[in-house]
Formats: C-alpha cells, sequence, structure tokens
C-alpha cells in the first residue's frame, strides 16, 4: 500500500491540507530548520501499520526501514493531514516527536522522513546530537494535542455531512482532533480500540452499532433531565412565560408522582430540577447562554456523541466509510430538528455533560464545555460561523 497522498497534478500549486502542514511546508522552503523541529514537536505523527500485526501485538510499534527510489534510508513518519484515505488492512500509531527521538537509530545513515514522497517531504538527519535537539524542542513545545481547534481543507466543509460533523465538534475540539476528517485514524488505531473498550464495553462491530443506535435514538443519557426541561416549556406554554424555579420544581415532582414515579424518583426529579437551575446560572456567565437563556433539551449530547462513536468506530474498523458518514449525517440531521441554532445545541449538548459527569464540580467537564463552545462562537474559521443552522 502506497501510504502517501497523491501530489498536486502537473502545474497545479499544492495546498498544504492544514495549518500543521502549511508551517512545516514554509518552513522547509525557507530551509528554517529550526522551524522545521518546532512545528513537528507539537505535531500528531504517525506510523503505518499492518493492521494484522497491530492485532497480534498491539502493544508494540514496528517502525521499520525503507529505500526511497533515491536510495536513502529512511523511516517514514506521516502528520495528520497526510494520512491516506482510509483501508481496511492498514492503520496507524500515533508517536510523538519525542518517541521517534528515544527510538534505537543503529544505522548512521538512517534519515527521518516526514511525509516522503509528496511536496511538503522533510528528510532529517537522526545523529545523537540532532535527536538531543528534537528533545529540547519537544520539552519547549507550547502545547500537546488537546484542547485545539483542527480543521482539514480537503475535509467536508459545506453540506449534509460538514454539518453532522459539525454537530460532534465539541469532542473533536476537546480531544484536539480536526472537526471535519472521516478518515483513516481519530487518535490511533489501538487508542481508539481501547476508548470503545474502556468507555463504551465495545469491542466488535455488533456492540458498536448497538451503541450507536442508542445515541441516535436519545437513549444512552437518562431520560430525566429531558423531562425535567419539557415540564418547564409546557408551563411557558400554558402561562405565556417562564415559571418560577420553585413552580417548575413542583410541577415536575407531581408529575412524576402522577406516572407512578417512586418517592425516590420525585425527590431525585427535585433535585435535578435544582441542579439545572444552579447550571443554567453558571452557563450565563460564562456565556455558555444569554442572559435570559435557558437550555431546552439535553439531546444533543447523544447527537454530538453519536457523530464521535461513528468516527471512533471508523478508526478502530467496526464500520465503513460510508457507515461512518450515513450515521453522522443522520445525527445531523436529528440535532437540526431538536433545535434552532448551534448556540442552542452547544449549551443542550453542554448541559447534558455536566449532569452525567460533572457533579456540580465545575472540572474538567464544564471547562471544556466552556472552552469548546467559545472557540466554535468565535473563531472566524469555526464551522458554525460558515456552516448556517437552518
Amino acid at each position: 500500500m502506497n501510504p502517501h497522498r497523491p501530489g498536486p497534478p502537473h502545474g497545479v500549486p499544492w495546498v498544504p491540507p492544514s495549518e500543521t502542514e502549511q508551517r512545516l511546508y514554509e518552513a522547509v522552503l525557507r530551509g528554517d530548520f529550526t522551524e522545521q523541529i518546532r512545528v513537528l514537536a507539537g505535531a500528531e505523527l504517525f506510523v503505518l501499520a499492518p493492521r494484522a500485526e497491530v492485532d497480534a501485538e498491539p502493544d508494540s510499534i514496528y517502525w521499520r526501514h525503507q529505500q526511497t527510489p533515491r536510495g536513502l534510508l529512511v523511516r517514514p513518519v506521516l502528520t495528520r493531514g497526510m494520512l491516506p484515505p482510509w483501508h481496511p488492512d492498514w492503520v496507524f500509531h500515533r508517536i510523538t516527536l519525542r518517541w521517534a527521538a528515544e527510538a534505537t537509530w543503529r544505522d548512521p545513515r538512517a534519515l527521518l522522513a516526514v511525509n516522503g514522497g509528496t511536496p511538503g517531504e522533510l528528510l532529517l538527519p537522526t545523529t545523537p546530537e540532532h535527536r538531543a535537539g528534537w528533545l529540547r524542542a519537544y520539552g519547549e513545545r507550547e502545547h500537546g494535542w488537546d484542547d485545539r481547534f483542527v480543521a482539514l481543507r480537503h475535509g467536508p466543509l459545506h453540506g449534509p455531512l460538514a454539518f453532522g460533523l459539525a454537530c460532534g465538534a465539541h469532542l473533536a475540539f476537546v480531544n484536539g482532533v480536526p472537526w471535519n476528517d472521516v478518515g483513516s485514524a481519530y487518535r490511533s488505531y489501538t487508542e481508539d480500540l481501547e476508548a470503545l473498550r474502556d468507555a463504551w464495553g465495545v469491542t466488535d462491530p455488533a456492540g458498536w452499532r448497538k451503541e450507536l443506535d442508542a445515541l441516535l435514538d436519545g437513549r444512552n443519557s437518562p431520560p430525566e433531565p429531558d423531562f425535567a426541561l419539557r415540564v418547564r416549556e409546557e408551563l411557558r406554554a400554558g402561562r405565556g412565560a417562564v415559571p418560577s424555579a420553585d413552580e417548575w420544581r413542583e410541577t415536575a415532582a407531581g408529575h412524576a408522582q402522577d406516572l407512578g414515579a417512586s418517592p425516590a424518583s420525585v425527590r431525585h426529579v427535585e433535585e435535578l430540577v435544582r441542579r439545572i437551575v444552579r447550571y443554567e446560572a453558571r452557563f450565563r456567565a460564562d456565556g455558555l447562554l444569554p442572559p435570559e437563556g435557558r437550555v431546552r433539551r439535553t439531546v444533543a449530547y447523544d447527537y454530538g456523541r453519536a457523530v464521535n462513536l461513528a468516527r471512533w468506530g471508523l478508526s478502530a474498523r467496526f464500520c465503513t466509510p460510508p457507515e461512518a458518514e450515513q450515521a453522522i449525517v443522520h445525527a445531523g440531521a436529528l440535532a437540526r430538528s431538536a433545535y434552532g441554532s448551534w448556540q442552542e445545541y452547544s449549551a443542550g449538548y453542554a448541559l447534558g455533560r455536566v449532569l452525567r459527569f460533572d457533579g456540580e464540580e465545575y472540572g474538567r467537564f464544564h471547562e471544556g464545555n466552556v472552552a469548546a463552545h467559545r472557540g466554535l462562537t468565535e473563531y472566524e474559521g469555526s464551522p458554525w460561523r460558515n456552516i448556517p443552522w437552518r
């Protein structure tokens, strides 16, 4: 398998697929070795591997030497934007420049080939002195992979697939992966297999499909938050004004009791209303809601995770690209029917997430929501600024 994307047609300028490749390409053209290493120190690097080999030894990375057409001995790596199209039998390990520096380099002739065979190819010597410089640059890097807004120029930017992917952009932002990539790797093959197994109990295509269907049906998250929020909306519609917190709480508890809920469940609904009131106040203070805003539904949390579960399943080879894309487009259509704007969707996603995991600590789950919301609503290159909700 050729691990490289083809170069541009003859006479057509090459457009680097993302900011990382853009910076690296410019540094190569300038001959700026320091900047080349600085970019690589903060970049994701990937090593191609046969899937059967990785399945047999998931904890091992066999990083083999190759000989280029020019007779050079190299060890190849790719940056994310240069990953080839998805293939069922070829997967990728994700490594860092530090890992590459600390690997065993027995042959002094060997070079590190970054995006070899492409217009942005970079060949680096691997002497102990050079690798010591890699380690210094890695230690001085500005940031890791997380909490970054990333996009691929060759990924979907408009249309139903892009809209669906944008509905999963919260998690893409938090995980530091491109929001608009339906490709060879989310993080890496082994990382995504482990995440699906440990966080979702998913170990095969059937399990992945079951969890995906539950998310698309809005059955993964507990039903009580949307029950409580629906009661408030019904009160508002009937009275022409948003009810007070006390009226809302008492009505929700009474309605739950009328439906046959146990005393413990009724108390849970009452406390849930109190928690939602407090979270909404914090959301207003942090800009996730306007001054008089409120959340109407939390099902956005299931839809946003469905988009990412589709991408994880693709990376884990539990599905094919058409299956993943179909699920992503479906999630986007469901989100569009449930909410009226990106801001409403974001607030619904945020509330669903913190009610599930934050426990009113206002810790990393809430902070991740705020960072993603601000990036997606304020950054001029955000899909939410360029893809209309309606």
